[in-house]
């Protein structure tokens, strides 16, 4: 197999024009990763709407995304492997096909567990898209500025894809159902697929490299008891017991995942690159700040959807906010990455997402104008905009070419186990606080003992949520005012933690990336890529 590879990747070298990526490449990878991105992001657009159709109880809302975003997680090191081991192209290919199938299943779904599995498929296919189309691009270029280039052009592709999301979801809600956006994602993840198919140029690294099953199985286990625990706990309590034992398991697995790295031949994740300070720092800025926007970007489609029962429509103008800019800033950012110090690039990203958060937690949950968005959400937008492209280029070009596809995958499960911890903390935290205060506002009110029975029932159920959509006119729906003032102020704490954690990453890349880390991610490999090659 190795040598099928190693043969496959001299031809594909040979066919391309010297010192360039294909074009095809580009094309295939950007496509890919840009509908992996409509896949992940779309469902919050819609939370709204399964909130009316579906009823989800507790945290089976949040597991709606979880359930996409749990293998993008737990498996891109895995893909990273494979990819490296029997050709990106093939996973290129295989992961669109899946992508078809769960986002099919997602459309037929007749209840909110298929939807869960179809969600679920559609995350194995996106799990191999966001590494694969990364390393792919990577590999494929021959020094340090065409790359920060190409993976400028990977990550507008990757922001496009949260651009499309919610207008896709938007003008689909809005006219017709959530079922139709997933029907149009099954179309564009057909037409990825055939472009993968005939567009892609296969590349591979297999020397040094192996499936590392105690690697696979540890890591697996343990981020997927973690992000249980994480999501399971508010609906469960924090100390109920498969809440506690998931935490030891999770503590237990994630233990001997670095124990079988440090012992392996030929390890899933090489931890000597965590050596390297920029791409130690930039892995946790991967986590945390990541964790930052998406939490950010849930909070807001909560907020706009079951909160304020805003149309789909008008909701996707928050998203657009958010992802629009990386698409209209991408030269000035290319230039950035090429000419300043990586540390200001994402220094400047996330201390205006931070901005941005701590302006939307002063919004009142009354305001219903989203001029009142512009501003906060702009903000977080442009931030990410500089953040996530710095970020991409600070890990890949602090190592040697030949890994390449282990510090794609690693950024990208970094970056997506941040995007999976925002919905579900946030969403823990908020829903924790709001439930609080509307059992105590609820008991202390003047409201008739009639009133305070049915919403406090509704509530034990289904929680704020449910207490907040119920009818005005309907028993409980006397109450709704305290649940809407309780998930107001429940999801601005979700702001400020948003924004605390943008900022905590802000000043560490600042203080952490000066001397030497400040050329490690633009001119770092530039001396040693000639060897590499």
């Amino acid at each position: 197999m190795s040598t099928e590879t190693r043969t496959q990747t001299g031809a594909t070298a040979a066919s391309q024009p010297s010192g360039g990526l294909p074009v095809g490449t580009l094309i295939a990878g950007c496509f890919a990763v840009c509908l992996a991105q409509i896949a992940l992001a779309m469902p919050a657009t819609l939370n709204g709407l399964f909130q009316q159709d579906l009823h989800p109880v507790g945290s089976q809302l949040t597991w709606i995304s979880d359930a996409f975003l749990l293998p993008v997680s737990v498996l891109e090191l895995t893909f990273g492997v494979l990819g490296d081991l029997f050709g990106r192209k093939r996973l290129l290919v295989g992961g669109g096909a899946l992508l078809v199938v769960g986002e099919a299943l997602a459309a037929a779904s007749t209840g909110i567990h298929m939807l869960w599995v179809g969600q679920a498929i559609a995350g194995l296919g996106a799990a191999a898209l966001f590494p694969t189309s990364l390393a792919m691009i990577a590999a494929g270029t021959h020094s340090a500025k065409d790359r920060a280039r190409t993976i400028t052009v990977w990550a507008a592709a990757l922001s496009s894809g949260g651009f499309v999301a919610p207008v896709l979801g938007g003008i689909t809600g809005n006219y017709g159902s959530w079922r139709w956006a997933f029907i149009v994602v099954t179309g564009l993840a057909l037409i990825s697929t055939v472009l993968s198919q005939l567009l892609a140029h296969n590349s591979s690294a297999p020397e040094g490299r192996s499936l590392d099953l105690a690697g696979q199985i540890t890591i697996g286990i343990g981020m997927f008891a973690l992000l249980y625990a994480v999501i399971q706990g508010p609906a469960d309590g924090w100390t109920a017991t498969p809440v506690v034992i998931a935490y030891v398991v999770a503590a237990v697995f994630i233990g001997l995942f670095v124990v079988a790295e440090s012992r392996a031949a030929s390890p899933l994740l090489r931890l000597d690159l965590f050596r390297n300070r920029a791409f130690a720092v930039a892995s946790f800025v991967a986590v945390v700040g990541m964790f930052s926007y998406l939490g950010t970007a849930y909070a807001t489609s909560i907020r706009l959807g079951p909160i304020q029962h805003q149309s789909p429509l008008r909701g996707s103008f928050a998203f657009i906010l958010l992802n629009a800019w990386t698409l209209l800033l991408m030269p000035l950012i290319s230039r950035l990455l090429e000419k300043v110090s990586p540390r200001w690039v994402l220094g400047a990203g996330l201390g205006l997402m931070a901005a941005g958060d701590f302006i939307a937690a002063t919004l009142s949950v009354h305001d219903r104008a989203l001029t009142s968005l512009i501003l906060p959400i702009g903000l977080v937008g442009i931030g990410f905009a500089l953040t996530v492209s710095s970020i991409t280029a600070t890990a890949v070009n602090t190592v040697e070419v030949h890994y390449a596809g282990m510090a794609s995958a690693s950024t990208s499960l970094l970056r997506d186990f941040g995007f999976t911890l925002g919905p579900a903390v946030i969403g823990a935290i908020a829903l924790s606080r709001a439930a609080d205060e509307f059992t105590s506002k609820l008991a202390a009110s003047h409201l008739s003992a009639e009133v305070k029975a049915a919403a406090g029932q509704v509530a034990a159920e289904g929680g704020p949520l449910a207490s907040n959509s119920v009818p005005p006119s309907s028993p409980p729906g006397g109450a709704v005012p305290l649940a809407l003032e309780a998930l107001g102020n429940g999801y601005a704490i979700g702001y400020v933690i948003c924004g605390l954690s943008a900022l905590a990453c802000c000043l560490l890349s600042v203080i952490a990336l000066r001397g030497k880390g400040d050329k490690d991610a633009t001119v770092g490999i530039a001396e040693e890529e000639p060897a590499a090659a």
